[in-house]
């Protein structure tokens, strides 16, 4: 199973009413949520630790999860509400404010997680868990009980406006990432994480050398590169589509990636020191063909394997 670990959330979604002003739609959503739905919907064995309301927005997001085949066993459940992202569309590009006070994800505690099934062979963190406290120390626990034995993948998937604590999120994240066999970030992800006026592999190769095999860098249409634990640099094209929106985009990306790692059966720690270019740029190609189908159509809507074919 892969294990995405992370914030399940609605995003309240800006839709015309029959008045004609705007209303706004519940959409099942989070980074780390649609990461898992992609990952059951490729055929994956996909599930989800994170914590979960027993409100009826956390019975649509657990509704959700089990409708794409993602696991929901080591969910965390609580009466604390559910998160709410309210979204603003311009041109395609989403921003968000968020509702997240004394959420049932925002106030995971390590005490709160359950030991992890030998069945667990692969993690997925991600998304704004990873900066939200008390639920990020929670997050960055778990990965230091289970990653020596299982492949870890992480996207941190920066956004500064959620970041109380500077220092102490570098220091958090710094020590995940290294814990980490695979990191994929955006270049304005990597600017952040590592600032100055080094060049893009400049950058990918310093944070490869704090601990992960491999980096992947994403630089939106301009398509993605990945450096290997060997030194080797893999680019790919992005997929040319016409773009509705680019919600859940790079959530689908990281989906693609690890299904194909997967498939190919190199989803396992050793196997992804010693990657292949040519299995890597398959991987990457295969990452940005779901991605492509997920911002041709509205809303975070990953495509099912069925839809590949």
């Amino acid at each position: 199973m892969i294990l995405c670990a992370g914030e399940a959330l609605i995003d309240m979604i800006p839709t015309p009413t029959v008045s004609g002003g705007e209303g706004f739609v519940p959409h099942n959503g989070g980074a780390v949520f649609n990461t898992a739905i992609a990952l059951g919907r490729l055929g994956q064995t996909a599930g989800m630790l994170t914590g979960l309301s027993s409100d009826l927005f956390g019975q649509q997001l657990d509704q959700g999860l089990r409708d794409s085949q993602v696991d929901t066993q080591l969910c965390i459940r609580s009466d604390r509400p559910t998160t709410l992202a309210f979204v603003k569309l311009v041109d395609g590009h989403a921003s968000y404010v968020f509702y997240d006070e004394n959420s049932a994800g925002r106030m995971l505690t390590e005490a709160d997680l359950p030991p992890l099934p030998d069945s667990v062979n692969a993690l997925y963190f991600g998304g704004i868990s990873l900066a939200c406290e008390p639920g990020a120390d929670a997050y960055a626990a778990l990965l230091a009980r289970n990653h020596t034995n299982r492949a870890v993948m992480i996207d941190p998937n920066i956004r500064p406006g959620f970041i109380r604590d500077a220092a102490r999120y570098r220091a958090r994240l710094g020590a995940m990432l290294a814990q980490s066999d695979i990191v994929k970030v955006s270049d304005e992800d990597l600017d952040w994480i590592i600032p100055g006026a080094q060049t893009l592999p400049q950058k990918a190769q310093a944070l490869q050398a704090s601990g992960p095999a491999v980096v992947i860098v994403t630089r939106g249409a301009q398509g993605a590169s990945a450096w290997l634990a060997d030194g080797t640099e893999v680019s790919i094209a992005a997929e040319r589509v016409t773009v509705i929106d680019t919600v859940g985009a790079g959530d689908t990306f990281n989906a693609g990636i690890l299904a194909k790692l997967s498939e190919l059966g190199l989803l396992e720690k050793p196997q992804l020191r010693r990657l292949a270019p040519d299995d890597m740029r398959r991987v990457l190609a295969f990452g940005a063909k779901v991605a492509a189908v997920t911002v041709s159509r509205a809303g975070a809507n990953p495509p099912w394997a069925v839809e590949l074919a």
